[in-house]
């Protein structure tokens, strides 16, 4: 079984920044690429950001400039820089991995963490 802990949320006032790290830890051959993902009561889970093993990374339009994904693959590790923080970044992230075990792909979620950004 493969489990993704996430840390690094809380409060922050606007302008600040905060670092998001998730780890995975487990049996598996390899983490085929790393995402954040961000979601507000009531809404839809949304895209942050994505990186996928020899690919650029991708950001949403409302991120873009200001949060950086990064991954330290030897210590199993997704990162979410976030500068610049507005209100509306309030959400809860949670970091999502595709993980090759034998032949086949899994997607694993986080259990998410809270990130308050105040006006």
């Amino acid at each position: 079984q493969v489990q993704l802990v996430e840390s690094g949320g809380g409060l922050v006032q606007a302008g600040g920044s905060l670092r998001l790290s998730c780890v995975a830890s487990g049996r598996f051959f390899s983490i085929n690429a790393m995402g954040w993902y961000r979601q507000v009561p009531g809404k839809q889970r949304d895209l942050v950001a994505t990186i996928r093993t020899g690919d650029t990374a991708n950001y949403a339009d409302s991120v873009k400039g200001r949060f950086t994904i990064s991954r330290d693959t030897a210590k199993n590790t997704a990162y979410l820089q976030m500068n610049s923080l507005k209100p509306e970044d309030t959400a809860v992230y949670y970091c999502r991995f595709q993980v090759r075990i034998g032949v086949r792909e899994y997607d694993y979620w986080g259990q998410g963490t809270q990130v308050t950004v105040s006006s």
